[in-house]
């Protein structure tokens, strides 16, 4: 039994910082409605307009302020305490997700709705993420615990993956998507909450003149120059050109390849979920970053086959194992990256070098809901996921050819700990 205890503990050692353990379960409620948003505001577009092109432009506007803001978001980050950065984003959201709550459920909602609200939620969103990709490293007291609280962090939001869009497919086909909208607004409750009871150390910020220009100049060339940093962020951003093909078709695919409905899409992205939280308990039960470049390769190419696998489904059942199975390797690869990239960038220019994570992850994801949508109005959703898991084994290929760099990097963060 102690062993047991033990080996559970130190899945969980990061949740001993009191502030980090605050952040956890704020953010555990937080995501859920988050998931149940996402999952909603893609069904009523869908549902509106009953086209994959609508679909892709919504995904490029609710993300394309990512791709143009996250570098002055990243100077900031570096400037000005995280924490309050996130007070103000957290409260916004809130405030975004209650105002499309009240548009649906007064059945005044129109697409033009969505299209602003969801812009207005990433230029948010361009600054929450990259405060709170940084925050971590601000609440965790043991420094050698930053790869488990990264891999806990990917668990919650995994986690909610796999509860918000089941439930939010069961409110959909039961009152329609206006409570998902609602509930999420309200779970900004308990992140807030969370916010207000921590006590962050006080940081000393540089007192020079703000230059937006120079620091993300500064912040660039350092990325540029570190080769482990530099190929993590290009894979990166291919798999996430990629993936926004996935996430983007699926009410397509749940509605008019299997011929279900809400339900059935809210059970491939939970199935999805489930993947995903697989992946991060893996990363959880591991101490050193050896091993973790291989993993990365290894992920990347099990996605890129699952997506040309899930194009030849036809049936539920083998469309949820593979939506798992994309959900465990998607998982794997981007935490597995950040978690490399936390662990060797200069402190000092963690916010910058963060922020162009985000713009790899979720900026180029708009470009990728744009592109694929398009791409599934001309050729269809199934040869559309075909041409994504080949442009995916294509960049896991050439990201291959680097990891002799990356290994080096991770041996130098693991004998540093030691």
């Amino acid at each position: 039994m102690p062993s047991e205890t033990k080996g559970l503990m130190f899945l969980v050692r990061a949740l001993g910082s009191r502030n980090f353990r605050l952040f956890f379960f704020g953010q555990a409620v937080s995501l859920i409605g988050t998931w149940m948003q996402i999952i909603a505001m893609r069904w009523l577009v869908y549902r509106l307009t009953k086209s994959e092109l609508m679909l892709g432009i919504v995904g490029f506007i609710s993300d394309a302020p990512l791709f143009l803001l996250v570098p002055f978001a990243g100077v900031l980050v570096d400037r000005l305490k995280r924490h309050r950065i996130m007070v103000v984003t957290q409260a916004l959201s809130a405030l975004q997700a209650a105002v499309l709550a009240v548009l649906v459920l007064t059945d005044q909602v129109a697409v033009w709705h969505v299209f602003a609200l969801g812009g207005l939620l990433g230029i948010v969103s361009a600054f929450d993420i990259t405060a709170r990709q940084a925050f971590i490293v601000d609440i965790i007291e043991d420094r050698n615990d930053l790869p488990n609280a990264i891999a806990l962090n990917s668990f919650i939001f995994n986690g909610a993956l796999l509860i918000g869009p089941a439930v939010a497919g069961v409110l959909i086909a039961l009152v329609g998507e206006g409570p998902c909208f609602a509930l999420n607004s309200v779970s900004y409750l308990a992140v807030l909450g969370a916010l207000f009871l921590m006590k962050i150390p006080e940081k000393t910020f540089s007192a020079s003149q703000l230059d937006f220009k120079a620091a993300i100049m500064e912040g660039a060339a350092y990325t540029l120059a570190s080769v482990p940093i530099r190929s993590i962020l290009i894979l990166v951003a291919s798999v996430s050109l990629v993936a926004a093909s996935y996430t983007l078709l699926m009410p397509v695919f749940a509605e008019d390849i299997l011929h279900g409905g809400p339900r059935v899409f809210g059970y491939l992205m939970s199935a999805t979920g489930v993947g995903a939280l697989a992946g991060a308990i893996f990363l959880a039960s591991r101490s050193r970053l050896k091993g973790l470049a291989e993993i990365i390769v290894i992920a990347g190419a099990l996605y890129g086959v699952g997506l040309m696998a899930l194009s030849f489904s036809r049936l539920l059942s083998i469309a949820l194992i593979i939506a798992l199975v994309l959900g465990f390797s998607l998982m794997m690869q981007m935490a597995s990256s950040n978690t490399i990239v936390q662990s060797i960038v200069d402190d000092q220019k963690r916010g910058r070098v963060l922020s162009l994570f985000v713009m790899a992850r979720r900026g180029v994801e708009s470009l990728g809901s744009l592109l694929f949508g398009a791409i599934a109005h001309w050729v269809g959703t199934p040869a559309t996921l075909i041409i994504g898991g080949a442009t995916c084994l294509l960049a896991v290929a050439a990201f291959a050819t680097k990891l002799s760099a990356i290994r080096q990097a991770s041996r130098s963060f693991d004998k540093e700990r030691k």
